[in-house]
C-alpha cells in the first residue's frame, strides 16, 4: 500500500475511533448481544432493532482500542437497513479481508465504503481480534436470532 493510501486509511479510521457511529440507545431493540476480546480487553454490546430479516438499526457501544472502535462504527453505518443475508455476507468479505484472504471473488461489486481502511489491519495479527470483535457479536447475535435465542455472548477468535 502507498503511504499516501495509508494515512488515507489512518485518517478514516481515526474518524471512526473519535465519532463512533451507532454509539446511541436504541430502546426498541429486540436482539442484543456482549462480546469481549480477552487479549486486548475491548468489550462490546450491539442492540438490534430487526424488522423481519431486515436491521432496521443498530446500536454499538464500545469500549476498547482505536481499531475496535472504529471496526464496530463501520460496522453500524453499513449494516442499517440491510438484510441479514446482505449483512452476513459483507461479514464474511470483512473476516476474509482481516485474514489477509483474498476478496475479489467475494465482493462481486458490492462497496465496502469505509470498510477498506481495515485492509491493513492484517500487517498486525495482534489486531485482527479487535477489529473482528463487532463483527463476531453481530454473526453471533444473528445466528442466534435465527435460533429463537434473542441473548448471547461473544469471544473473538482468530
Amino acid at each position: 500500500m502507498s503511504d499516501k493510501l495509508d494515512n488515507l486509511y489512518r485518517d478514516i479510521l481515526m474518524d471512526h475511533y473519535k465519532f463512533p457511529r451507532g454509539n446511541k440507545p436504541l430502546p426498541m431493540a429486540n436482539l442484543e448481544n456482549e462480546g469481549h476480546n480477552p487479549s486486548c480487553g475491548d468489550d462490546i454490546v450491539m442492540r438490534f432493532k430487526l424488522d423481519g430479516d431486515k436491521i432496521e438499526d443498530v446500536s454499538v457501544d464500545c469500549m476498547g482500542c482505536a481499531i475496535s472502535v472504529a471496526s464496530g462504527s463501520m460496522l453500524a453505518e453499513i449494516v442499517k437497513g440491510k438484510s441479514v443475508e446482505e449483512v452476513l455476507k459483507i461479514a464474511k468479505v470483512v473476516k476474509a479481508m482481516l485474514k489477509g484472504e483474498d476478496i475479489s471473488t467475494e465482493t462481486n461489486g458490492m462497496d465496502l465504503g469505509d470498510l477498506e481502511a481495515l485492509r491493513g489491519v492484517n500487517k498486525f495479527p495482534v489486531r485482527i481480534k479487535c477489529a473482528l470483535l463487532s463483527w463476531t457479536t453481530m454473526m453471533d447475535a444473528l445466528k442466534s436470532k435465527l435460533n429463537d435465542n434473542n441473548i448471547t455472548n461473544s469471544t473473538t477468535e482468530q
